[in-house]
């Protein structure tokens, strides 16, 4: 089985890690604290240290639904990378975080800057992207498929 692309640094090339590094600062969130709101617009993200936070969608006529739960080494958030820099989906601590939090547009325009190193973020984001679109979809299936649907081509 091969791991999922939910690790941003991984992914990087040589130096990758250190350059971006530099545009990192610590940050932490209480559990149960909001961390963003789908539809609001992004200028930051985060990669997790410790701790846990829950991804959810809005659902007309009902409560947000849990898509995703992220931990250690996960990346948080991807709609600071693809125009119009809005949140797609809520994040919530699920427990107390302590992560590295990123301006997003000082690490686009490191992305310009170094198109290796901006290619190969650009890539792990989409990864992640479909990796949690892929998520999203099975959760949802879940809640709201009729029983004995079976598997969609």
């Amino acid at each position: 089985m091969i791991a999922a692309p939910t690790n941003l640094f991984s992914a990087l090339p040589p130096g990758g890690r250190e350059r971006l590094l530099e545009f990192a600062r610590e940050a932490s969130f209480p559990a149960g604290e909001r961390i963003s709101e789908e539809g609001r617009r992004t200028d930051r993200f985060w990669v997790i240290r410790t701790g846990s936070v829950t991804l959810d969608m809005r659902i007309p006529g009902r409560r947000p639904v849990v898509v995703e739960t992220l931990s250690h080494g996960d990346l948080l958030g991807w709609s600071w990378l693809f125009p119009p820099y809005t949140w797609h989906l809520g994040a919530e601590a699920l427990s107390p975080v302590r992560a590295l939090e990123f301006d997003a547009a000082k690490v686009r325009e490191l992305c310009e800057a170094d198109a290796v190193l901006g290619r190969a973020i650009a890539v792990r984001v989409a990864e992640i992207v479909a990796h949690r679109l892929q998520n999203a979809r099975t959760r949802l299936l879940d809640l709201y498929a009729p029983y004995g649907s079976g598997p969609l081509p």
